[in-house]
């Protein structure tokens, strides 16, 4: 079995766990598994043979550093004069770089495993159902178009603020698509971050002269997509034990098709495909180092999870969304307000009980259990009498 992680551009990070051998006896799997540790890769990199401090370290910059740069470059991309209707054809641009790099990753895999030419590898056959990945495509456009249209009408901040909730409507679409249960604690943190992202919104309201309900909108349309895709993606791969760099391809490679279809349909390809011929470095140049810094972030996230775990990766991803937002209140002007602080603070507070409650499973039976521990042990305590006269 192993364990899964969605990313912010929804697709599943999958970490399967090492296996040793049934026949070989106790004291030879003990020395064998201390002498050969899980394989950790990222792409063609081996970090197995690093100690635990530093795969850590080297994954979290990773992170920090490739994550901070999508960011910069997303906002930057959006600060070219004449670029905010043209999120669309932002989106087509990234899916088609990312095709060419999940090519490039599944290749890769093919010479790790069997050697041989490069150029005359041939992928692993497909593991998940076509009918399964025309849905995935649907959704991962959706949360890919909306969210990067979404800039043109909200400040960046906003945004990521916005994502950090993502937990919201993933809770209830894996109640609805799957038939989880949730303790008190992930219900406690969703309201938390209720609460500080409409503060957060009416903030932005206020002191953004440009602020447009249709981007909250599109960003929260671009969440519920999240939510839809982080299910559906979990149980086909449960399901067909497919790698991620599969679904991958395939989910940006088939909505590469949906919007490049619907673009030549409505008109808009060839509207955005002018503008980007007249500024080629600012949309074509700085589109392809966004979706490179983007992808290759999703393999420092996977090498974080399988070294550390999903909750400190957790941690250190909501670490890195702070200091991007950070980031773009000092790199591009904009107004601020203290009101900015502590709404976020109280999305922070939300994400620190969600990943708490991964280990602590609270529910309200536990509650009143202890409370009843805590009224039998005042009863019990001889200062009662003392407390009561006094």
């Amino acid at each position: 079995m192993g364990s899964r992680m969605t990313d912010s551009a929804g697709s599943v990070i999958t970490i399967n766990g090492g296996s040793s051998a049934g026949s070989s006896p106790p004291s030879q799997r003990k020395s064998s598994s201390s002498e050969s540790p899980p394989e950790l890769r990222i792409l063609c990199f081996d970090l197995t043979f690093y100690n635990r401090t530093t795969q850590f370290l080297l994954s979290c910059a990773g992170v920090f550093i490739l994550y901070i740069m999508y960011g910069y470059l997303q906002e930057l991309i959006f600060t070219v004069e004449g670029f905010k209707p043209y999120g669309w054809f932002l989106t087509l641009v990234q899916f088609g770089y990312y095709i060419g790099f999940g090519l490039v990753e599944r290749r890769l895999e093919g010479y790790r495993i069997s050697g041989g030419s490069f150029w005359n590898i041939e992928p692993e056959p497909r593991c998940i159902p076509m009918k399964t990945y025309l849905v995935l495509a649907a959704l991962t456009l959706g949360t890919m178009g909306l969210s990067n249209s979404s800039l043109g009408y909200l400040n960046y901040p906003t945004q990521v603020i916005f994502k950090c909730c993502k937990l919201i409507p993933v809770l209830v679409g894996s109640i609805l698509i799957q038939g989880k249960r949730y303790g008190l604690l992930d219900f406690a943190a969703a309201t938390c971050m209720c609460i500080g992202l409409a503060w957060f919104t009416l903030a932005d309201s206020q002191m953004t002269p440009n602020f447009n309900l249709l981007g909250v909108a599109m960003i929260s349309g671009a969440l519920l997509c999240d939510a839809a895709i982080g299910n559906v993606q979990e149980k086909a791969m449960r399901e067909h034990k497919a790698p991620s760099s599969e679904v991958v391809f395939y989910s940006y490679g088939l909505g590469f098709v949906y919007l490049f279809v619907i673009m030549l349909v409505t008109g808009n390809f060839f509207s955005g495909f002018a503008f980007c011929l007249e500024h080629p470095l600012e949309t074509f140049g700085y589109g392809f180092l966004f979706s490179l810094s983007g992808y290759l972030g999703i393999q420092f996230v996977l090498a974080l999870v399988r070294s550390s775990g999903a909750p400190i990766a957790a941690t250190v991803t909501t670490a890195r969304k702070a200091v991007t937002i950070a980031f773009s209140f000092v790199l591009f002007s904009k107004p601020f307000t203290l009101q900015y602080l502590w709404s976020g603070l109280i999305v922070v507070l939300g994400i620190y009980l969600n990943v708490y409650s991964k280990k602590n499973k609270l529910t309200l039976a536990d509650i009143r259990q202890r409370f009843k521990q805590i009224g039998a042990k005042v009863a019990r305590s001889p200062s009662r009498k003392f407390l009561i006269e006094v």
